[in-house]
């Protein structure tokens, strides 16, 4: 299975009580259909899985597979902290039609779960009972436990172990992976503010935030590195810099649902206790996105 191209950690489209909008999910996945992104990562960090309920991932699972179009490959977002219950959400996605499960790695007990061997344990475990291949989801600076690069070369020798998103934005540790990975193990990151130098060293694809708000910009990118247009490339790795830092590091996930709306998507209210942003980010994420349609 190749994962190249652009894909979007989708948003979860909420009301201002906190209930999932399904026409806003049908909304912005037909938006998006029209574009060339490579297809759907739902129920990820940016969908707030950590605030959704099982049944509410399967909800979401379900409208976006009816919505999607069938040229875009669907990834459920299935990582939680049991083996157990990953494995039971990983099936399920399957069942739904999702092609590969994106899991994070545990974090809670850190103490315990910041060694290799316990995410060893973890992903091999994982990968064994699932029905569809794993992708390990790395992001450091969210859960305060990094997977080091000789646990991924390892884990890549699993025959259902596909692929990582590396999202701590670290090109050396991506050259490392790739380096050291068995050979079609795949690399993609998780950072906009670096998928040029990423794409340039070996990564084949990204899991993006920003492409949430942003589609055809990350879509430029990609396409100028497989066209081998590198001076485009950087210009418009320049052009979203400002843009992707403020609605992932500086202002999160309100404020990409804010650029959401600014672009003709459904952004809407984060869930609690996380809030919209105030007029001051507003006017800061307008200026950033003024040019950058979605």
């Amino acid at each position: 299975m190749k994962l190249q191209g652009i894909f979007p950690p989708i948003t979860t489209p909420f009301d201002y009580s906190g209930n999932i909008l399904k026409a806003k999910v049908q909304h912005n996945v037909e938006k998006w259909n029209r574009t060339a992104l490579s297809g759907y990562v739902v129920c990820g960090s940016t969908g707030e899985s950590v605030y959704l309920t099982s049944e509410e991932k399967i909800l979401l699972w379900e409208l976006v597979a009816q919505y999607a179009d069938s040229s875009k490959l669907l990834l459920a977002g299935t990582g939680v902290e049991s083996v157990r219950e990953t494995v039971t959400l990983t099936n399920r996605a399957a069942e739904i039609g999702y092609k590969a499960a994106m899991v994070r790695t545990p974090h809670y007990y850190k103490n315990v779960l910041n060694k290799p061997e316990s995410q060893l344990l973890y992903f091999r475990s994982v990968a064994d009972q699932a029905k569809i291949p794993i992708m390990i989801y790395n992001w450091p600076q969210a859960t305060g436990v990094d997977i080091a690069p000789e646990a991924v070369a390892q884990l890549s020798e699993h025959p259902n172990i596909i692929a990582i998103k590396e999202s701590s934005g670290n090109i050396e540790k991506v050259m490392q992976m790739i380096r050291e990975c068995k050979p079609g193990f795949q690399v993609l990151v998780g950072s906009a503010p670096t998928i040029w130098p990423s794409f340039s060293v070996g990564a084949v694809g990204a899991v993006l935030a920003f492409a949430n708000a942003a589609p055809y910009a990350t879509i430029t990118v990609w396409e100028a590195y497989r066209t081998r247009d590198f001076e485009a490339a950087a210009d418009w790795q320049a052009r979203i810099a400002r843009a992707a830092q403020l609605v992932t590091t500086k202002y999160g996930i309100p404020g990409l649902k804010y650029a959401m709306d600014l672009n003709g998507y459904y952004g809407g209210p984060p869930r609690l206790p996380l809030t919209p942003i105030c007029p001051k980010a507003q006017r800061e994420i307008e200026q950033a996105f003024d040019g950058l349609n979605g």
